[in-house]
């Protein structure tokens, strides 16, 4: 390995993002409040092991060392705080499909879970749970749409709701049953 390859992998890694001027961003220790038109947004970056420094207009993000490891948690940080400003602005929607073909289904929303009744003529319903407080899940049709402000809330909640419908003891090629995610509006 030649000299100059060693010095470039050594110079300090650092990402900035800039803070659009509608969004509000409080620091307490390592824990991080987004808060913008949609809600607030708070994730915990105790186990991270990076500087994270904030001001006025731009967070910075340092590693603590100079291996490929660091430079890759500073790009994961970033991102996370990325969509984090995103979600709070304009939010995510998954919208997910109803497909049967004999037994309609049929999806109610009561309080944080979702049920789903008469999936292949079962009597009891299959019930996923809605992750997060400002998570929204609408049916309208075959559509069944899941709107908030965080990603991993959104995507959690969309996930739980594909994956209680999930084909067992049958072949999963010829029973097509369920509720599929089709669409990622982020």
């Amino acid at each position: 390995m030649s000299t100059n390859n060693l010095q470039d992998s050594q110079l300090e890694h650092s990402m900035e993002i800039e803070i659009p001027s509608n969004i509000k961003i409080n620091r307490d220790g390592n824990l991080i409040k987004v808060t913008g038109k949609l809600g607030t947004v708070t994730k915990d970056f105790t186990k991270i092991p990076l500087f994270i420094e904030l001001s006025d207009t731009k967070i910075v993000i340092k590693p603590y060392g100079s291996r490929k490891k660091n430079y890759a948690l500073v790009n994961t940080v970033k991102s996370i705080l990325t969509n984090m400003i995103k979600g709070v602005e304009n939010g995510f929607t998954y919208k997910l499909k109803i497909a049967f073909a004999h037994f309609p289904i049929t999806i109610k929303v009561k309080d944080k879970q979702v049920f789903v009744e008469n999936y292949f003529g079962e009597r009891a319903p299959r019930i996923s749970k809605i992750m997060g407080d400002l998570t929204k899940v609408t049916v309208s049709g075959d559509d069944v749409i899941v709107q908030g402000p965080n990603l991993e809330h959104v995507s959690q909640t969309a996930s739980n709701i594909e994956s209680s419908t999930k084909v067992k003891d049958k072949d999963h090629r010829v029973f097509l049953d369920g509720v599929y995610i089709y669409s990622k509006n982020e």
